[in-house]
């Protein structure tokens, strides 16, 4: 199978620091956490805020490298946000089966939900939600992208 001209192999390959740099957010805000420190450090600290600027950098990567089109930018988003949500799942599942609790299933940041109900809504309107802005922002992104730098080159002739 392959999307835009590319396989999987491929998107892989390219994102690969933007899986790293997501799980190292992850591992870094569970440390945080276990250390005592609350309040904005946590806000600052952010797997979502993190996918959102992977998914930024995946386009201008995607455009660099003239790896595909909008078909790309929407694989990459989708491949960026269940890498995301898999993590925090990992994270929730941890407390569930371990009764420890972490950052992912502290009161405060799961809004009182049950861990099986926070599990659920992250497989389900995380990855959805996710995916669907995070795919109209890297393709506004990618439109503007290719306006600007086609008008900078026009204006250079």
């Amino acid at each position: 199978m392959k999307i835009d001209g590319h396989s999987p192999r491929d998107y892989l390959h390219l994102l690969a620091p933007l899986f790293a740099l997501l799980a190292a957010v992850w591992a870094l805000r569970i440390v945080v956490y276990a250390a005592g420190v609350t309040g904005l450090a946590l806000h600052i600290i952010s797997v979502t805020l993190t996918g959102r600027v992977s998914i930024l950098l995946a386009v201008i990567m995607i455009y660099r490298r003239r790896f595909g089109s909008y078909a790309s930018v929407i694989a990459s988003v989708f491949l960026l946000s269940c890498w995301e949500e898999f993590i925090i799942s990992a994270a929730i599942l941890f407390t569930m089966f371990t009764g420890v609790t972490n950052v992912y299933s502290a009161r405060p940041f799961t809004f009182g939900m049950s861990s099986a109900a926070n599990l659920a809504s992250h497989l389900t309107m995380g990855l959805g939600s996710g995916t669907l802005l995070g795919a109209a922002m890297g393709c506004l992104l990618l439109l503007i992208l290719r306006k600007l730098v086609s008008s900078e080159a026009r204006s250079a002739r």
